[in-house]
């Protein structure tokens, strides 16, 4: 990927890229729909990434290349502003335009873009780019911004530019990775810790369903107000509660399941897997990777059947995993109602697998299933 997009870079523009930044995708362990409950959760960023080479110009003009899209993109500094017609350019303006609201000079600049993290595989895709065009101007720039800032800067740029209110996870698991190690993320405080994750002949398997139902926005949303108008019946007797992260399944049972049974699932799920999420670290901490597959199974369940984001694709890969020895834990992973399950996969049976279930998904759901190996690898670098 390195050796692709320097050459293009300088067939393009005739000279030499000043930095190759790669930025990687990212999956989540375990701890789903927990970051704008204000909890925590087990990112950690993959070997499939975005490389983006940059150079800065003596004028204020941007120019852009997607060699995946082979399409280019320009405007300039005066001009930077969200563009309506195409997406991709979006990550790259919005990272840019973090160093002007910043008061920073910024000087035109050229870049070529290539990505092997699948689009709409819930990989994270765009914090890659984001991650990756902040990470590069930083560098060139010589702005010394620290890499928390930076994390901040990247979502920014998806909030303005690509209009996606996201949480901070997919940022901070592409540019705060470690190799062999996922991360403890407290999404209220920004606090961290890295935790070793040993997959001793055990690879991470991604099963994509290459289907996404259009309910995915909206009940996304909607589960948002769930988890609040829970806090709210909390709050009426406990005003200390700002969020579920401070609640517990005491309060659930005494103030809301009462009062309405379907707000009470929402949030007995998100409590739980917070709860849940601390047990996998300390099934981690131990080495004891059978026991945290066991809680990935647990969240798919609750996912499915208290949360109701899952769909018949995804719960259908997990259930077809269930009770097969060489799959030690599995569940759906990201915001829901499509994407990709995650699986825990014994290394040397990988194949097996993949040859018994592909076939039988496409028949059972009339679509193709792609998948991807992924290993845990450092987060944005200069390569």
């Amino acid at each position: 990927m390195k050796t692709t997009v320097e050459k293009y870079f300088f067939e393009q523009y005739n000279h030499q890229a000043s930095v190759i930044v790669r930025s990687p995708g990212r999956v989540n362990i375990i701890g789903e729909h927990a970051d704008y409950n204000h909890g925590f959760v087990l990112p950690a960023a993959i070997d499939k990434a975005a490389y983006l080479a940059v150079s800065l110009r003596d004028d204020n003009e941007i120019h852009l290349t997607a060699l995946d899209f082979n399409e280019k993109f320009s405007t300039t500094i005066d001009e930077l502003k969200p563009n309506s017609n195409v997406s991709w350019p979006n990550y790259i303006l919005g990272a840019a335009a973090q160093f002007l609201k910043r008061s920073i000079q910024l000087p035109g600049f050229n870049a070529v873009l290539t990505s092997n993290v699948p689009i709409g595989a819930g990989l994270s895709s765009s914090a890659a780019v984001e991650c990756a065009t902040v990470f590069a101007l930083n560098h060139l720039l010589q702005s010394k911004i620290d890499r928390v800032e930076m994390v901040s800067m990247a979502q920014k740029a998806e909030h303005e530019y690509a209009g996606v209110m996201c949480g901070i996870m997919d940022q901070f698991a592409s540019m705060m990775g470690k190799a062999n190690q996922v991360i403890k993320l407290d999404c209220r405080s920004l606090e961290y810790e890295y935790v070793p994750f040993k997959l001793d002949g055990i690879k991470i398997v991604l099963l994509n369903t290459n289907v996404k139902h259009s309910l995915a926005s909206s009940e996304y949303n909607t589960r948002r107000l769930e988890c609040l108008q829970a806090v709210e019946m909390i709050q009426a007797h406990h005003p200390e509660v700002r969020s579920l992260r401070d609640a517990t399944v005491d309060m659930l049972d005494q103030y809301v399941l009462p009062f309405n049974d379907l707000v009470y699932q929402r949030s007995r799920f998100v409590v739980d897997e917070m709860a849940r999420l601390n047990q996998a670290c300390q099934f981690l901490q131990a080495d004891n990777i059978p026991a945290l597959g066991n809680c990935m199974f647990k969240t798919h369940d609750g996912l499915s059947r208290q949360y109701e984001v899952s769909c018949k694709e995804l719960d259908y890969l997990v259930d077809f995993v269930r009770s097969r020895k060489e799959v030690i834990g599995a569940r759906m992973m990201g915001g829901g109602f499509g994407g990709c399950t995650i699986n825990l996969v014994q290394s040397d049976k990988i194949d097996m697998l993949i040859n018994s279930i592909k076939p039988a998904y496409e028949e059972a759901m009339g679509l193709p299933l792609d998948y991807y190996i992924a290993t845990i690898q450092n987060g944005t670098e200069v390569i």
